[in-house]
């Protein structure tokens, strides 16, 4: 079943268009990977699907549908708590591990001290970090190791119980240990989470994704079945691409 849907949707910067006319249905409850050169619009595409593209400046044409509702109908504030993002780069709040974690759910209106502090607990088991660094959650989370923060902005966005999670290239800046202990909790976060993943490595798509979306110079190349991507591709450009033609 899908969650996120769009239809022939164009996105721009001014008179310079990023994507084009893309059409693609995202399965709940999976893994979903968009894979392509740099500069050929993946960022794009998870900025637009939770409409923080017009806060950087762009525009899109098309639709998007959230669970088969047209996406601008929504409340920005409702749109970003139920479709959260994550970024390349690590950006923890400058204080607490706990007060990065009760940030969110404060602005949407949680005070009950008691509230917080299980919603705490279990972001922290969610993302790998409760035996890692609970024995001290007033630590300023800034100076936990680069693993560690991307694990704490992953659970921040969980915080306020998304549906869908957005993560641009989240393992890029980190060494092999770190992006396995990611890899593997987000294969667990799917078991309750959408997630979308924009990754320059494709061994990665490979081992977490359930479905794979080539992108090409705007363009929607080829998107199914992770297995079958890699396998099988239909399209002459993908399998040049998964082969290391180019890119």
């Amino acid at each position: 079943m899908d969650i996120l849907t769009t239809n022939n949707l164009s996105v721009s910067y001014g008179n310079r268009k990023v994507l084009k006319d893309l059409s693609m249905n995202i399965m709940e409850n999976k893994i979903t990977a968009i894979i392509g050169p740099s500069g050929c619009g993946k960022s794009t595409l998870l900025t637009t699907l939770n409409l923080m593209i017009e806060e950087n400046g762009g525009n899109f044409t098309g639709k998007i549908f959230f669970k088969d509702k047209d996406i601008l109908s929504y409340e920005k504030d409702e749109i970003r708590r139920r479709i959260g993002m994550v970024f390349q780069k690590p950006t923890p709040f400058p204080f607490s591990i706990y007060k990065n974690l009760t940030y969110a759910p404060k602005y949407y209106g949680i005070k009950d001290r008691l509230k917080l502090n299980s919603i705490v607990e279990d972001t922290l088991r969610k993302v790998g970090l409760f035996d890692e660094i609970n024995h001290d959650i007033n630590t300023k989370a800034t100076k936990l190791s680069g693993g560690q923060q991307q694990r704490l902005c992953i659970g921040r966005a969980l915080t306020v119980e998304p549906e869908v999670l957005l993560l641009d290239e989240p393992c890029s800046q980190l060494d092999f240990k770190n992006t396995a202990n990611i890899e593997d909790m987000l294969l667990k976060l799917s078991r309750d989470y959408t997630i979308v993943i924009v990754t320059h490595n494709l061994s990665q798509a490979k081992r977490i994704s359930d479905y794979t979306a080539f992108i090409l110079d705007g363009e929607l190349i080829e998107y199914g079945e992770t297995e079958e991507i890699f396998t099988n591709p239909k399209d002459n450009r993908t399998k040049e691409y998964i082969e290391g033609i180019y890119g």
